[in-house]
Formats: C-alpha cells, sequence, structure tokens
C-alpha cells in the first residue's frame, strides 16, 4: 500500500443515531407546517385580498434566512403572472427603497419582527404609501404593530441542537408564502395557458403549446393544386424551406384534398410508376390524418406515432388547409 494513502487519517463513522435525529428534525419542521393551519383566519383572507387587488406590485423582504425565502417567494409570484420584486432591506436605506410606490403591497418576512434592518425599513414604507403585511412570529414586535396586516405563525422551535439555526421557522415561512401565492392563483382563475406563457423554454411550457404555435405556414407551407402534375410536386417537396418531405394537395377552394409524401413516391418509382406528368390529385392519398391549430401539441405528436406519420395537415373548422406539423420541428422543440 502507498505508504502516502496509509498515513492519511481515517474518519470515523457517523453517530449511530445520525438517521433517528435526521428524521426528528423532519418531524418537527413537518408538525410546525401542520400548526398553521390551525392559525390561519381573517388576517389570511385580508392579506390575500390586499395582493388580490394590489394596483401596483408585490413587494417582498426579509433578512437573513428569512431574506432568501423572500426571495424564493417574489420569484413564485412573478411566475404566476403577479408582478414582484425583493427588496434587500439594508440596501433598501440606500436607494433601493425607489422599487417602492404608494400602492404597493410589501410582504415583510421576520420571525422574531424585531430584526434591525426590517424594523428601520418600516418607517419609510408607510411614508411611501405601501400596505405592510407582515409574517412573524411575534404579533406585538415592531414588524407586527406597524404592519397593515400580521400572519402571526406563532413560537416556532427550530429543528436545531442549539435551538438557534432557523430551520422550522424557515419552513413555516416557506410554506406560509406558498399557501398565499397558490390561494391567489386561485383566486385570479390563473390557468395552465397562462403558466405555459411565463414559461416558454421549459418542459411545462412545451407541454402546453399549441399546434398553431409550432405549424409551418406561408413560403414554409408545402401546397400544391389537385390538377398540378407530379413532377411540379417534387419541385415543392424540394425546395419549401425546411425541406418537409410531403406536400399538402388542396382543391380550387383551398380545401384540403390530401397529402403526398416522399414515401408515396419512392414507392411508385418502385412499382415502374414514373410518369411524372400524372396530376398529383389522382393518386394522392385522401383522407389523411390531420391537426387543429387550437389542439394541444402533444395530442398532435401522440397521433402521428400511433399512425406512424412524419405530417400532419393542419386544417380550420371548414376543412381549409392552414399548416402542416412536421416531426422535424416536434424533435427541435424536444416535443418527441
Amino acid at each position: 500500500m502507498d505508504r502516502r494513502l496509509a498515513a492519511l487519517p481515517v474518519s470515523p463513522p457517523a453517530a449511530p443515531d445520525a438517521l433517528a435525529y435526521a428524521r426528528e428534525v423532519l418531524e418537527v419542521e413537518a408538525r410546525a407546517i401542520l400548526s398553521l393551519t390551525e392559525r390561519l383566519g381573517e388576517p389570511f383572507l385580508e392579506a390575500l385580498t390586499l395582493m388580490r387587488d394590489c394596483p401596483g406590485q408585490v413587494v417582498v423582504t426579509g433578512m437573513g434566512k428569512p431574506g432568501f425565502i423572500a426571495q424564493k417567494l417574489s420569484a413564485t409570484l412573478a411566475s404566476v403572472g403577479v408582478r414582484s420584486v425583493y427588496l434587500h432591506p439594508a440596501e433598501a436605506v440606500h436607494g433601493d427603497l425607489g422599487r417602492v410606490a404608494d400602492g404597493d403591497v410589501v410582504l415583510c418576512l421576520s420571525n422574531s419582527g424585531t430584526t434591525e434592518e426590517v424594523v428601520r425599513l418600516l418607517p419609510p414604507l408607510k411614508r411611501l404609501g405601501a400596505r405592510l403585511v407582515a409574517l412573524t412570529g411575534d404579533a406585538q414586535s415592531p414588524l407586527g404593530q406597524a404592519a397593515d396586516v400580521v400572519l402571526d405563525i406563532g413560537r416556532i422551535a427550530e429543528a436545531c441542537p442549539m435551538g438557534l439555526v432557523p430551520t422550522a421557522s424557515t419552513a413555516v415561512l416557506h410554506a406560509l408564502g406558498d399557501a398565499l401565492v397558490m390561494t391567489l392563483m386561485r383566486e385570479r382563475q390563473f390557468t395552465r395557458e397562462a403558466y405555459a406563457r411565463l414559461h416558454p423554454g421549459g418542459k411545462i411550457g412545451r407541454s402546453v403549446m399549441r399546434v398553431g404555435e409550432l405549424m409551418r405556414t406561408g413560403a414554409s407551407l408545402p401546397r400544391v393544386a389537385a390538377h398540378a402534375p407530379l413532377s411540379e410536386v417534387v419541385v415543392v417537396m424540394t425546395n419549401t424551406p425546411g425541406r418537409p418531405g410531403a406536400a399538402c394537395v388542396v382543391d380550387a377552394q383551398e380545401h384540403l384534398v390530401g397529402i403526398f409524401t416522399d414515401g408515396d413516391l419512392r414507392r411508385r418509382v418502385e412499382r415502374g410508376q414514373t410518369d411524372f406528368t400524372t396530376p398529383v390529385g389522382d393518386v394522392v392519398g385522401r383522407q389523411p390524418k390531420t391537426a387543429f391549430a387550437e389542439e394541444l401539441v402533444l395530442a398532435a405528436a401522440e397521433r402521428m406515432h400511433e399512425t406512424g406519420v412524419d405530417q400532419l395537415p393542419v386544417v380550420d373548422a371548414e376543412g381549409h388547409l392552414v399548416g402542416l406539423l412536421d416531426v422535424q420541428d416536434l424533435l427541435a422543440s424536444r416535443l418527441v
């Protein structure tokens, strides 16, 4: 054995009761969160009403560990369409109070309600005309007394050997903030579609994307008339941007007649049917699977998978061709 390795100190194993203690930490925090259910009442509804009817933005502030919870709460509000900003209490008194205006609602998180930076911020907030909602463990604290609405979480025993590290109290503040935002979403009837519009780059946004957002239109839509010869169809399939490998066949009124694919072309050549003057309307596959612009892309993609096709013509309620959904675009958008 390498002497250098042999000289390395060996760390002692974790204490035998470490897992039991970890479980106790989780139980302490879970009990603390559940204790909130009995404390919710009229003040919660008042805070909810202030946030729902706020003509400005919801400003969230807090110092230390509650400050991190406040940042997450502000981000959650923004993600569901509520204009929100996080205000750092220490920076606020050095110019960042300019983020706050008359009509704003300020959510202030402080377990003790006596944090120096938070208390110093209260008079300026009131002078600016903001409404103040306190999330605190002491309704009689300076924060509680200055607030328009107090959401009192009560005295929380921390899940810490010393009883000092903010653990259970921050878990409770986090849960209370989530309860406010989720209830606000319900009050505002915030939809999945609205949520997706604010998350266009993520899996959630893609899951509610509509066919109309992804389909090919205009110059990228391969369209030919039913009387066009196959030679023209090949040119269209070849020269259309994105090379879709198919052409949608329409009649004089732009109703979809069918779709002719490069697979159809190969099969004709294999059978010796090489007369390219043949009108595509005579040989096109009719009654193809189609999609509507308003339906979910994922539903259309599932239909493509089940039927083994790479393209779906998109039509309106009267059967007019309006676009083409191509598997290449599904792959590029990471929808399949």
